[in-house]
């Protein structure tokens, strides 16, 4: 508050910052600083503008109640802590953000790379290429990016998880890239099969490792309301866990017995992800809104 406050004071009695900081033996920027919050005057300085401007300390502190000339310089240092906490958080957030920028920018390369260009083979390895390196960028900054929703006890975990979404994603690239250049060969029947069993494998592993994730912002399933609320994301990650796996058995079976592969598939999908979506939709709408 003691920024705000000179601020005003300054301008009540129609100074500009170069005036004032004439009158204390300071530098314009200097005034700026503590106006923007930046910084803040030492104990000195403090009771030099009180007396400039004839307020009291505790007024130019912002506080009620007397201070003794002795605890001015244990306020004011308090105040520093504060405002140096302020500033690494800030420092911090401006970091995770441009982190964002990079995984969205590649993100992005990958969509263009994948509509924009008619050669199977090159779209796949460009899109697999784009892919890796958000997840690469979000690997190496893990911590940064999950401090505010995430514990540290829980980095490993996620770290492991991006290590397998990595290696997954290698695998499928690998196998497509294969199957395009007629390395491996097949009938179009052994062709949905294989898209089959690797949807179905994302399935079960879905089950395995839902339930044990962390309420964060990256990994996971990231709807509106499960990355609002911490209970919210548990119950759809518990749900996921429940019925991924009869849902994966369902899409095997569905597909080795029937043509119309794409429908089966998704349907599969839609219940897949529909069933812990809308039933922790109802579970937030419950808890915040009553209905």
């Amino acid at each position: 508050m003691i920024g705000t406050t000179i601020k005003r004071l300054r301008n009540a009695a129609g100074m500009s910052q170069e005036e004032l900081a004439a009158r204390l033996s300071v530098v314009r920027q200097t005034v700026s600083k503590w106006e923007t919050g930046r910084s803040v005057p030492d104990a000195e300085m403090v009771i030099r503008i009180a007396a400039l401007f004839q307020v009291s300390v505790q007024e130019l502190l912002g506080i009620e109640e007397e201070t003794h000339p002795d605890d001015l310089a244990k306020e004011l240092a308090r105040v520093n802590q504060q405002l140096a906490q302020q500033m690494e958080a800030a420092r911090i957030g401006k970091l995770a953000d441009r982190k964002r920028g990079i995984i969205l920018m590649l993100s992005f390369l990958a969509l263009l790379a994948a509509l924009a260009l008619d050669r199977p083979v090159v779209s796949v390895v460009l899109v697999g290429l784009c892919f890796l390196g958000a997840l690469w960028v979000f690997y190496r900054n893990i911590g940064l990016l999950t401090h505010d929703t995430t514990s540290r006890s829980s980095l490993p975990f996620l770290r492991a998880i991006t290590v397998l979404n990595g290696l997954f994603l290698i695998l499928c690239v690998t196998g497509v890239v294969l199957w395009q250049t007629g390395v491996i060969t097949g009938s179009e029947q052994e062709e949905k099969l294989l898209a089959a069993a690797l949807i179905s494998g994302v399935m079960v592993f879905s089950s395995i490792i839902a339930p044990k994730l962390p309420f964060n912002r990256y990994v996971g399933l990231r709807l509106p309301w499960t990355v609002q609320d911490e209970e919210t994301w548990n119950i759809a990650h518990k749900t996921l866990g429940i019925t991924a796996l009869p849902v994966a058995a369902f899409y095997l079976a569905a597909a080795y017995i029937t043509e119309a592969f794409d429908l089966v598939t998704l349907i599969s999908v839609l219940v897949w992800i529909g069933c812990p979506g809308l039933i922790s939709l109802w579970f937030f709408r419950r808890k915040y809104h009553g209905s």
